[in-house]
């Protein structure tokens, strides 16, 4: 596991509300859905990123509106980050037709293109040479965004991984790569699948910038990717970002954990990049006990109105199983 890493704080009192209430969303957004699954009142699949929250609003919070994501299997957090409306994600999973692909997608497909977010995939690394070519589009058009590419440490072994790295490097295209490493693909650790420390080092070999950071820490991760965003807006090319991180519950719903040790799940727990956030927060003087509570009990709140919106949504009609459907 990485050290424990400590930024230097640049936040405002505004900023430092919206990121922990952005990233309270998150976990509570996610483990609602984990909730409503165990019930049998969501079907299909999902992937969820509690535990990660840092990864997806730290490095969104320093993006641009007409930025662009894309994201990937383990998508709410990105979306949410990205400023998707949780109640139109809520009513996607619960297949109602006021859903981001009305109720017709589920967990892996959601996108909002007004917000920027590409999609989300269910395909490992198709996220990537998605990225790579809205980047290009960006340059090519002289439209100025910078495109965020999410992916996890399973898509750093995929092919679409190196082509859309060095296609990104000999172009200088504006795009940022972030590998949200969790420790582990389905079920293999990254200790298995990889013969190198890093994953970042790989960046070498493309004639890019490689960082790696500690995904726990919102902070560190904000300022990695402000640094590598403004040199790809600036026409440099890209960056690869490896930040190392955990997901807290299995690869999804099907995933026992067998394979992984529950002292080994307590000790990243204790990073939880929420607590951290709060206590650094608390020690800088910027919020108090007191409103840290608040903008739980209110992000809380926020997620159960989601539900309720997604409960009371109306159920696609049977005539329209053909709409929007392509191959």
């Amino acid at each position: 596991m990485p050290n424990i890493t400590q930024s230097t704080l640049k936040l405002t009192r505004d900023e430092a509300v919206h990121l922990l209430h952005q990233m309270w969303l998150v976990r509570f957004f996610d483990e609602k859905v984990d909730e409503f699954f165990a019930r049998g009142l969501i079907h299909g699949t999902t992937h969820l990123c509690v535990g990660q929250e840092a990864t997806a609003v730290g490095a969104c919070a320093v993006l641009r509106p007409m930025d662009k994501i894309t994201s990937t299997h383990r998508g709410h957090g990105h979306c949410i980050a990205k400023g998707a409306d949780p109640k139109r994600m809520m009513a996607e999973l619960f297949g109602r037709e006021t859903g981001y692909c009305k109720g017709k997608g589920g967990s892996m497909h959601i996108a909002d293109l007004e917000k920027g977010n590409l999609g989300a995939n269910g395909i490992v690394g198709g996220g990537i040479p998605l990225a790579t070519g809205a980047a290009l589009t960006s340059k090519m058009k002289q439209l100025g965004y910078v495109v965020l590419c999410f992916f996890g440490d399973g898509a750093a072994n995929e092919g679409s991984f190196h082509e859309g790295l060095n296609l990104a490097s000999i172009w200088k295209l504006p795009v940022v790569f972030f590998c949200e490493n969790n420790q582990y693909g389905m079920s293999g650790s990254v200790k298995e699948m990889f013969n190198i420390e890093n994953i970042a080092d790989r960046a070498k070999a493309y004639g890019i910038p490689g960082a790696v950071i500690d995904g726990n820490d919102i902070v560190q991760v904000m300022d990695t990717v402000e640094t590598a965003v403004q040199r790809a807006r600036d026409g440099h090319g890209p960056t690869l970002i490896e930040a190392k991180t955990y997901r807290w519950k299995g690869h999804s719903k099907s995933d026992a954990r067998k394979y992984r040790t529950r002292e080994e799940e307590q000790a990243w727990r204790a990073r939880d990049p929420i607590a951290r956030f709060r206590a650094l927060l608390l020690e800088e003087g910027l919020l108090d006990v007191g409103t840290m509570d608040e903008i739980e009990r209110e992000a809380a709140r926020e997620i159960e109105d989601a539900v309720a919106y997604a409960e009371s949504s109306p159920m696609p009609a049977l005539e329209s199983i053909l709409d929007d459907v392509y191959a």
